[in-house]
């Protein structure tokens, strides 16, 4: 399926207490890894890069939120004005474990709903997902009212969860949605 890839790198990482979209991952970056994903399973793909126009050095298009202080709602917000007819998925950069064969199956999955979201033993893992274009007017709308949760926005929009029995077919769910957040989480994810 034809879809847009964001790799979302625009968290201000103040656990982490330096970007960690720069961190390093294998020969690369998390930002390299995440972009590297999107790009093996999307027919192109950008960067969510926060408040600023940041990461412009990766030949990638790159695009600031569109609502300053909406968090990462806001980014999402961003990333659905981008899309016209093909839904995104969307990718933080955080999220290093999540592997191509399950971003394919969130995609697959999409057909009929307006958003694809994994469900861990955690929680909804609302970075990971797949968000076609009918999400755009009711995210607008949850940030104009100042509901900034990932997900304000589902119940006016058609949801297909997917739940930890179908993401054990991709790994251990507790790991491929483990994500670096701290110095701590790093050394253990690395």
């Amino acid at each position: 399926m034809a879809a847009t890839g964001f790799a979302v790198a625009g968290g201000r990482s103040s656990r982490m207490g330096r970007d960690k979209a720069l961190l390093p991952w294998g020969a690369s970056t998390l930002l390299d890894h995440a972009l590297a994903r999107l790009s093996a399973v999307c027919a192109e793909v950008w960067i969510l890069s926060g408040p600023e126009s940041r990461y412009v050095d990766r030949g990638i298009p790159v695009e600031a939120d569109s609502v300053r202080d909406a968090g990462a709602l806001g980014g999402v917000l961003t990333g659905l004005a981008r899309l016209q007819v093909r839904p995104g998925l969307f990718l933080a950069v955080d999220l290093p474990f999540v592997p191509e064969p399950l971003l394919r199956e969130l995609l697959r999955l999409s057909d009929g709903f307006d958003a694809v979201v994994p469900i861990s033993e955690a929680g909804s893992e609302p970075l990971c997902a797949v968000y076609g274009p009918r999400c755009l007017g009711p995210v607008r709308r949850c940030i104009e009212r100042g509901a900034l949760k990932m997900t304000s926005f589902w119940p006016e929009v058609r949801v297909r969860e997917m739940g930890v029995r179908e993401l054990a077919a991709f790994g251990d769910p507790a790991r491929l949605f483990h994500n670096v957040n701290t110095p701590e989480d790093y050394g253990r994810a690395t």
